[in-house]
């Protein structure tokens, strides 16, 4: 549903751009089965397109992630944990720019451990890049001042 809205009320050319840079040659369309939608995604070289439930995890998680970062409707705060995680590495560049199309709408917070989709990201204009790191069991953010503890008397 959240792909048919993009269709109808969306940027049509860049939910195909992004399914493209992700998969070139390939394209997507919702069916609609007895009042059910179905997403069915054409790729190169195969003679039918494949339902959702013939595509990769990953395949999936991109196509979850784009309809989330393209919505026509986007929240204010958009958060990624880990959106790599079941990507394909060729997908990580994609991912990254359809994230940084995102960004000129909303405001994205992106955590991860991938250093290509981080790199890709940081050389992105207005991207703010903080790395965290341990240092004896506490977790420190290099270049920002951790916060003052003020606690109350009693």
């Amino acid at each position: 549903a959240a792909l048919q809205t993009i269709l109808e009320i969306g940027d049509e050319r860049a939910l195909a751009e992004a399914v493209d840079d992700a998969f070139p040659g390939a394209s997507i369309e919702i069916a609609v089965n007895d009042g059910y939608f179905e997403l069915l995604m054409q790729q190169k070289g195969l003679l039918r397109p494949l339902r959702a439930s013939e595509l990769s995890d990953g395949t999936l998680r991109y196509l979850l992630l784009t309809a989330a970062l393209l919505s026509p409707r986007p929240a204010p705060l958009i958060v990624l944990n880990e959106p790599e995680t079941s990507l394909h590495p060729a997908l990580l560049e994609p991912l990254a720019r359809l994230i940084s199309k995102a960004a000129e709408k909303t405001q994205v917070i992106v955590v991860s451990h991938a250093g290509e989709l981080v790199s890709v990201l940081s050389e992105e204009a207005g991207c703010i890049r903080y790395d965290l790191r341990k240092e004896l069991g506490e977790t420190v953010v290099d270049g920002c001042e951790p916060p003052r503890w003020n606690w109350p008397k009693r």
